[in-house]
């Protein structure tokens, strides 16, 4: 008999020959084993089709091209163009940056002029001025068609030819309505006679609806009277609605390089980098040649809504004069002397000035300044800067 401690070791080595064997997994040859590696990267279209504007955005038609811009949001930077930095803090905006200087296809909506009228409000909407938008084409319109044309390089012909009618389009209405309010009303104020009643009013605004209008809309207070007819303007309320020209401010591509007065042509322009005219403006000379300046000067002084210091020396025969009443200050106003813009130069008491009579600008002279009309004197604000060189050419 065996022990037990021998019948105990038997029984283990039967146990472990009874175990079926561990199972071996199946060796893959190299070239089938799983490629673990990343996905292949995802293409992106960087050129994606034209998007809607997204929330916030507005689509605004320049007189060339078609531009977004960010409602309630601006870039800090003061040029044009946005550095890198700028760009990538707005990723998901499309902002199309191209100047409205450039001569793409006009809008669809854009319309060439088919009479005097819509010709003269196309070149006033550019910053081309053709005087008073009054409907009748003359010297001053022919004036703004030739810069117009040198500023697209085209033929100097002075008249809409069918180049230049291709490219002056503007966007309808042609005219449109205004509604008067409490505060048209509150500026009338009768002008004094004489510079010493001139010098006592708080302002020197306009007298009459007729006169504010018509400035404000760059137009003749006869035309305004011719498209409003059976209108008593004398006797109009607050909430009375008269037609008048769909005027718009001109987009300037940046500041001008310089200013160029021509004598011969009565005419005031702002020229850029490359000599393009970028605006233009009939202008009113010296009455006497030896107060005509000829050469370069230079800004030295920029105001809008000057005082203007009456010198009895400049008005001999004015009853001040004879009085040797001395200097008198007249107040701001667009029926100020200058006007409601001062741009001084660099000789004494020489500078380019708004008026109160703009139909006579281009037309009669002045003591020696360039008198430009109150609207087209604030367009040339936006362009101008203290050391711009003023080229006057006989």
């Amino acid at each position: 008999m065996l022990p037990l401690a021998a019948v105990i070791g038997l029984l283990l080595s039967k146990l472990r020959a009874d175990r079926p064997a561990p199972e071996r997994r199946a060796e893959l040859p190299p070239a089938e084993q799983p490629q673990h590696t990343n996905p292949p990267p995802r293409v992106l279209d960087t050129n994606p089709p034209p998007l809607r504007p997204a929330p916030g955005q507005q689509v605004s038609n320049t007189n060339t091209s078609t531009s977004w811009r960010e409602i309630g949001r601006s870039f800090p930077s003061t040029t044009n163009t946005p550095s890198p930095t700028d760009l990538a803090r707005f990723p998901s905006r499309r902002i199309d940056w191209s100047s409205p200087r450039e001569t793409n296809a006009p809008p669809a909506s854009a319309l060439s002029p088919k009479d005097s009228f819509e010709l003269q409000l196309a070149l006033d909407r550019r910053g081309f001025s053709p005087g008073n938008i009054d409907g009748m084409a003359g010297g001053q319109t022919a004036a703004a068609i030739r810069a117009f044309q040198s500023s697209q390089r085209l033929p100097l012909s002075g008249v809409l030819d069918p180049a230049t009618k291709a490219r002056l389009t503007f966007a309808p209405p042609a005219w449109t309505t205004r509604t008067l309010t409490t505060n048209d009303l509150a500026r009338l104020l009768p002008l004094g006679k004489t510079w010493t009643e001139k010098s006592l009013q708080p302002r020197v605004d306009y007298e009459t609806l007729l006169e504010l209008v018509a400035e404000q809309h760059h137009t003749s207070q006869r035309l305004l009277q011719k498209e409003n007819p059976g209108v008593v303007w004398e006797g109009l309320a607050a909430g009375a609605v008269v037609r008048v020209p769909n005027v718009a401010a001109p987009v300037p591509s940046g500041r001008a390089a310089q200013l160029r007065i021509r004598l011969s042509q009565n005419t005031l322009e702002a020229l850029d980098e490359e000599g393009l005219v970028m605006m233009h403006f009939p202008c009113s000379i010296a009455t006497k040649v030896e107060r005509r300046p000829v050469g370069e000067l230079h800004i030295v002084s920029i105001a809008p809504q000057p005082d203007y210091t009456f010198d009895p020396a400049n008005f001999p025969d004015s009853p001040e004069a004879k009085r040797a009443s001395g200097r008198l200050m007249i107040k701001p106003g667009p029926n100020n002397p200058v006007g409601s813009v001062w741009i001084g130069l660099d000789r004494p008491g020489y500078g380019i000035h708004g008026t109160p009579d703009p139909d006579k600008v281009g037309r009669t002279t002045s003591l020696g300044c360039f008198r430009l009309a109150n609207w087209n004197a604030e367009r040339l604000l936006s362009v101008v800067r203290t050391g711009m060189p003023v080229l006057v050419e006989p």
